[in-house]
């Protein structure tokens, strides 16, 4: 862990972690969890560690400059991830009266699990593109294309960054919301980097989550999630336990504090942003953190390349390879990258394609059918098949495919050419059953 955590500036400031280093020389006979008995750095809930559960020592102060920072009312850690954020914000939102949100279906699939769980229903919108590449739509176009689903929600739900980096129009939305006594909720899971540049940060809904670990140096499932004023702070004090674990890890924890203090790199950020302007491969996107490079047909080949070179992006969509920077990438390392990439685009130049109409067809659908109305078929003999359950690459874990999709040619070769899926089974897809006579 101290190979990790290197700015000695931050550290000082660091409760959680100032805690671990001050009771790490004392004796310390571990007759307690958990059962490596090394009572370091890994411990559980002891008289100087503080409680999660109910904090009142380091922890406490921990999360108290966690809300300052990414300006909130207040904050929780999470050691369980984003998830248990987004499952966190939809129940309290439940709690303070919500039954319908209003959400893009390319949403993480955890929105769709606690939307199943807590008999939420989901008025879902399409993802919106220019070319292959999605985009995040205005308050504006949102009203006008789907205004119906809007005016019956009573929340709204977004993704914000995406992983293509677009950032949706946080202020036009809040401002909508307010407006019309709708609850805003924001899965950051890739911003937390963006307390930075409040604009672009998720700060302006009433609830959100950084999910810190994927941005910012923090051990992984490390994250955060956070409300705007006492009242929402309340209703996610009440429920945040219940999708939290009662064991949570003090690195972890740590981790997390220590990577919302981390400092801004505002050299590395130029350099990609001058990177991103000059190079018309990369798409041009308003968070720095996420470099996507457009390879068109031989994305796949090239990702595996780059893989047996030791060069590891974060995902490819068959179209786009992203790659994930950090406050805490090198220059060095950019360049490398750079350079490789530079390479990538010479082996592999683009083809005059036809822009992509997004034309799936859909059936009318429920969010989910009921397993009676499922079978599970392989998916070279899926073609025409209408989705039952949802499904993608993984990452980004938001669906290729949604329940009641029609499943086409492209979509099938897309799951079978990435390295990871979810939604699959031993090659299979779930479909809906055709009716005798169809």
């Amino acid at each position: 862990m101290r190979t990790m955590l290197q700015e000695k500036k931050v550290l000082k400031d660091c409760k959680i972690y100032q805690m671990l280093v001050a009771q790490s020389k004392r004796p310390h006979l571990s007759f307690h969890t958990p059962g490596h008995k090394n009572a370091k750095w890994d411990i559980t809930e002891l008289a100087y560690s503080d409680n999660l559960s109910c904090p009142s020592g380091c922890i406490a102060e921990a999360e108290k400059d966690l809300a300052r920072l990414l300006g909130a009312k207040r904050s929780f850690l999470l050691t369980d991830g984003s998830t248990s954020g987004v499952l966190s914000m939809l129940y309290a939102a439940k709690r303070l009266g919500a039954k319908t949100i209003f959400a893009c279906e390319e949403s993480h699939k955890s929105l769709f699990n606690g939307a199943k769980m807590l008999g939420l229903e989901l008025l879902l919108y399409p993802r919106f593109y220019k070319g292959k590449i999605p985009y995040e739509p205005t308050v504006y176009e949102l009203k006008e294309k789907f205004g119906v689903l809007l005016e019956r929600a009573d929340a709204v739900f977004i993704t914000s960054p995406d992983y293509y980096g677009n950032v949706a129009d946080l202020e036009g939305l809040a401002n909508y919301c307010k407006e019309n006594r709708k609850l805003l909720l924001v899965d950051g899971a890739h911003g937390g980097h963006l307390h930075f540049e409040k604009k672009l940060h998720a700060s302006a809904a009433d609830m959100w989550v950084d999910g810190v670990h994927k941005s910012l140096p923090a051990l992984t499932q490390g994250a955060v999630v956070s409300a705007k004023d006492e009242k929402t702070a309340e209703a996610l004090r009440e429920v945040v336990d219940v999708f939290r674990t009662t064991s949570p890890s003090y690195p972890i924890m740590a981790s997390v504090e220590y990577a919302v203090k981390y400092p801004r790199n505002e050299r590395l950020e130029e350099a990609v942003k001058i990177y991103q302007e000059k190079e018309p491969r990369v798409y041009k996107n308003q968070d720095w953190t996420k470099l996507c490079a457009v390879i068109g047909k031989g994305a796949f080949e090239g990702e595996k390349q780059l893989q047996k070179e030791g060069i590891y992006p974060e995902f490819c969509d068959g179209n786009v390879i992203m790659f994930y920077l950090s406050p805490a990438t090198k220059i060095k390392d950019f360049k490398k990258l750079t350079d490789r990439l530079e390479k990538l685009f010479a082996k592999y130049p683009l083809e005059r394609e036809e822009i992509d109409k997004n034309t799936i067809q859909r059936v009318p659908a429920p969010v989910f059918f009921a397993k009676d109305e499922q079978e599970w078929v392989h998916l070279n003999g899926a073609e025409g098949r209408v989705c039952a359950l949802n499904c993608g690459l993984f990452p980004p874990c938001t669906p290729l495919l949604c329940v009641g999709d029609t499943i086409t040619e492209e979509k099938i070769a897309l799951l079978q050419s990435a390295d990871n899926t979810f939604g699959l089974q031993e090659g299979k897809i779930a479909v809906l059953k055709e009716k005798k006579g169809d």
